[in-house]
């Protein structure tokens, strides 16, 4: 294969990881704004933990959504490993996410609904690249060479049959 139809393919497949790392993400999003808003309206905690309940909730689903959907076909040998993994970045982004709400509301007193809805989006916005690196490279790992190699044979394989089947009798 060339190289600029190489590079294609890698692009493409990063954009379809992008994409699904994204639906999960959108879908995620409304669950922590709608746990966040939830929670502030019918309790009397203070913003910041109301949002750390809602990011626990958050994770608990981007991490069903990241394993069954974005990144299904990745290595699954050491679930512990990887949840583990998972664990410890997840809190690392609950940190930044939370921590920018924290410094908004505790440091700036930008507590108002409206604004406390902001800084949490933002939060999460921030936190969320972080998450995309971080679960990429450490979480959901690739599969090893040996198994892409694998996979990659069988579908050649399969690909010239494929081929000949679509190719019309020529007389």
């Amino acid at each position: 294969m060339s190289e600029p139809g190489a590079l294609r393919m890698r692009l493409e497949a990063l954009f379809r990881e992008v994409a699904k790392f994204g639906a999960v993400g959108a879908v995620g999003v409304l669950v922590d704004l709608g746990v966040f808003n939830l929670v502030r309206h019918f309790s009397d905690l203070p913003v910041v933990r109301a949002s750390v309940i809602a990011t626990v909730v958050a994770i608990v689903f981007n991490y069903l959504g990241f394993r069954y959907f974005t990144y299904r076909d990745r290595d699954k040998s050491s679930r512990a490993k990887e949840l583990s993994l998972f664990l410890v970045f997840s809190l690392v982004g609950l940190v930044i996410q939370n921590g920018l709400l924290y410094a908004a509301t505790y440091g700036f007193g930008w507590d108002t609904p409206l604004q406390s809805n902001f800084f949490k989006f933002f939060g999460i916005g921030v936190a969320t690249l972080f998450r995309f690196w971080s679960y990429r490279t450490w979480v959901f790992r690739a599969l090893p060479a040996k198994e892409a190699v694998q996979t990659a044979e069988s579908f050649l394989e399969q690909a010239p049959r494929q081929a000949t089947r679509r190719q019309p009798n020529r007389v």
